[in-house]
């Protein structure tokens, strides 16, 4: 299992685009990929959407990305590819 701290730094957070963009990478993997706004707070599977966006995770917001299974250290590595280069946003 592999855990690693992300944060949120493209303006609009979370949004559907970026949600969906998450999502879909995250889908690309065997491995179960789990985040959560702290480490004891409910973690939600990164493969939802919906999940997603009920994080309600605004730019700056620190998340927990919690990685488990036969890739994970791809999945990890790529998840936090995906929130290092900000979702591909500009800003």
């Amino acid at each position: 299992m592999i855990q690693q701290r992300v944060r949120v730094g493209n303006r609009l957070g979370l949004h559907a685009r970026a949600a969906a963009k998450l999502v879909r990478l995250a889908s690309d993997f065997d491995s179960e990929i789990r985040i959560s706004r702290h480490p004891e707070s409910r973690q939600v599977d990164s493969k939802s959407i919906l999940g997603i966006l009920m994080l309600t995770a605004c730019q700056g917001t620190d998340l927990l990305v919690t990685v488990e299974g036969e890739d994970e250290e791809r999945a990890a590595e790529a998840i936090c590819r995906l929130f290092e280069e900000r979702f591909g946003e500009a800003e």
